[in-house]
């Protein structure tokens, strides 16, 4: 019996989705839970599990279609019948998911769909997912590892590379793109390099085998252009995924919140001496403790006596909700735009436990993994600017909070220091924050306390 899957509700009341790249082909057999493609919302890429064991019959959509929730999005031949979907008649596959997050097992039958955001929770499968399989077997071929790690810059390191299904040619969405705008058949290609990743070496080296015969522009080499390709006026991106959605709410939250940003230089010489006495402790030697998670740590010390920053305006309530909890948000600049995930209550973390979180954190967002869930719900953000080399600027807040705090680049500088000018090292705290919460007077409070830790870093044992 034919199965339609349709896309579900990713969280946060996404309302679609563009389809990254396939998994699976028409014919393909699939196994329950089997990831069978890779989507990206206004907020992260997603992997979509399959809620059938069953075979591929149908794909309603391309690699770069933009697809909205609850519309069909493949199809299964399924042996029995017997699932959750045809356990009433005429009912929709969203509906058995509705069933399966309200924990009805005997609505959802045998087959309960796969962890996803609307869904129940996953089934345990006796089937291990061929695109697993593959990437083991891979692993443990010595040929396949020295290809990766001599991969060009068009493979992203922290994501692993989509299997090569049927005629499907292994290769990244850029690759694809700029082979396509090539006129570069990748099947070709891939005829030529083998069952690996594909990279534009490899294309350009096939366009020159082939003899120059596709439409590559070429650049006019009377009028070099530092943009690129001259032979083109202009180059339209599509306004999409993250950056569409970065693009909304930082609009909203301009004009919605009056913002103001507030400045403050501070001598932070003994925390960099902290720094470096804990990257020589050898205890500490796995945990990555450097700038930006000293000041994450100032920062939930200092929101203990500005609670302000730490909470939101609830507009349909009329109410100012103050959290007694901080989930930090550290902004990540990502190939994809800027996205804010959030340390879950990063108060109550150590140092060694802060640099973990942040590590995993920053990991994550720039393999393109993090998760809907943890973009939502924080209640204070740090951008860290200084690793672009900038001093100073005037962040705007992510929605639903009240400061941001943007962190400069530590410069060693003439300072006046115990009434004589020394060399120090200083960095300059940007805070920007929502005048209907935080007046003037508790904005400064709350940068002055995060400057005196990180002058004193003794001062956290006696902050409260």
């Amino acid at each position: 019996m034919i199965q339609e899957f349709r896309l579900p509700d990713l969280g946060e009341g996404l309302t679609d989705a563009e389809v990254v790249q396939w998994l699976v082909a028409p014919g393909d057999t699939v196994a329950l839970n089997q990831t069978l493609a890779e989507v990206e919302t206004a907020k992260a890429v997603v992997e979509l599990p399959s809620p059938y064991d069953g075979t591929v019959t149908t794909l309603h959509a391309e690699a770069g279609d933009t697809v909205e929730v609850g519309a069909p999005l493949i199809a299964f031949d399924v042996a029995g019948a017997e699932t959750a979907d045809a356990a009433q008649a005429g009912a929709e596959p969203a509906d058995a998911a509705t069933a399966a997050n309200t924990g009805d097992a005997s609505d959802a039958g045998e087959k309960t769909p796969p962890n996803l955001v609307g869904y129940g929770a996953a089934p345990s499968s006796k089937a291990r997912p061929a695109r697993r399989a593959r990437r083991a077997a891979a692993a443990s071929t010595p040929t396949d590892t020295a290809v990766l790690e001599a991969a060009p810059h068009d493979v992203l390191p922290d994501a692993p590379a989509s299997p090569r299904i049927g005629d499907r040619p292994r290769s990244t969405p850029p690759v694809r793109a700029y082979a396509k705008r090539l006129g570069v058949d990748l099947v070709l290609v891939a005829a030529e390099v083998g069952d690996r990743v594909i990279t534009r070496d490899d294309i350009d080296a096939y366009a020159e085998r082939i003899g120059g015969q596709t439409d590559r522009p070429a650049p006019a080499a009377s009028q070099p252009s530092a943009f690129g390709d001259a032979s083109e006026r202009e180059t339209r991106i599509p306004i999409r995924g993250v950056r569409k959605h970065t693009a909304a709410a930082m609009v909203q939250s301009a004009f919605t919140a009056p913002h103001v940003t507030t400045f403050h230089t501070v001598d932070v010489t003994a925390t960099m001496d902290l720094i470096a006495s804990l990257r020589a402790d050898r205890s500490l030697s796995e945990h990555r403790i450097g700038p930006l998670v000293v000041v994450a740590k100032a920062v939930c010390l200092a929101l203990g006596r500005t609670p302000g920053l730490n909470s939101r305006w609830d507009e349909e309530a009329g109410e100012i909700v103050q959290p007694h909890y901080v989930d930090l948000g550290i902004a990540a600049a990502t190939d994809r735009g800027l996205i804010v995930p959030n340390i879950r209550d990063a108060d109550g973390m150590n140092l060694p436990q802060l640099a973990d979180a942040v590590s995993a954190l920053t990991q994550t967002a720039r393999s393109g993994k993090t998760s809907p869930a943890d973009l939502a719900g924080g209640t204070f953000s740090i951008t860290n600017i200084g690793v672009f080399g900038i001093d100073a600027g005037t962040p705007i807040l992510p929605p639903g909070q009240s400061g941001i705090l943007a962190v400069g680049a530590v410069r060693r500088m003439p300072w006046e220091h115990h009434g004589e000018i020394a060399l120090r090292q200083v960095m300059t705290l940007s805070l920007s924050f929502d005048h209907r919460i935080v007046d003037g007077a508790e904005g400064a409070r709350f940068v002055k306390d995060v400057a005196d830790i990180l002058e004193q870093p003794g001062r956290a044992m006696i902050l409260g």
